[in-house]
């Protein structure tokens, strides 16, 4: 079928909205590559407690699970469980990349990524729903999953401000409804 605008009715053939959604996809892939600007450090808070770590620490943490003096620090004085935070850290949500960017251009999706910027967000609290979006496409980009790691990794600021108590909370409320996104969109073979 071609495509069909009716400029009377101002309505876009279901045709033309698979390809706009494909083509806006695909830019946001393209926008927010690898090479823009990624974190560097993650500012951690918990309560009152702040403390600046280097995402490099982070990743060698969830990879290996070797702390440095800054996380054992932190873990410590948070009453932490190291292993409970890899295991969040790491955790990957198996999501299609055109999925996630549909997913998160719609009401729902910006309530979503509302409220996981409620616990993630850029050090200036302002357009956290774009560098949330951003970093999430990327995530998902290369291998269709995602990890609250690569998410780090991969946002679009220097500095990342990340509150601990609310992490474990958003990161669950998130992942299913992420995965139920996913399953469904598969049912229907958009």
């Amino acid at each position: 079928m071609p495509f069909v605008y009716d400029i009377k009715t101002m309505e876009f053939s279901v045709p033309l909205l698979r390809r706009l959604c494909l083509l806006f996809a695909a830019a946001n892939v393209c926008l927010y590559s690898s090479s823009a600007i990624a974190a560097e450090k993650v500012v951690l808070t918990y309560g009152i407690l702040r403390q600046s770590v280097p995402v490099e620490d982070l990743t060698t943490f969830a990879e290996t699970g070797e702390m440095s003096s800054g996380l054992n620090f932190l873990f410590k004085a948070t009453k932490q469980n190291p292993e409970r935070v890899r295991e969040v850290l790491t955790e990957p949500v198996d999501v299609n990349v055109v999925t996630l960017s549909r997913a998160l251009n719609n009401p729902m999706g910006e309530l979503i990524l509302d409220r996981i910027g409620e616990v993630v967000r850029t050090p200036d609290d302002r357009a956290n729903r774009q560098a949330l979006r951003a970093a999430l496409v990327e995530s998902a980009s290369s291998d269709n999953r995602v990890s609250l790691i690569e998410v780090m990794q991969n946002y679009p600021t220097s500095e990342i401000v990340v509150e601990g108590k609310g992490l474990a909370r958003v990161y669950r409320q998130i992942s299913d409804p992420l995965r139920r996104i996913q399953s469904v969109v598969e049912d229907l073979g958009i």
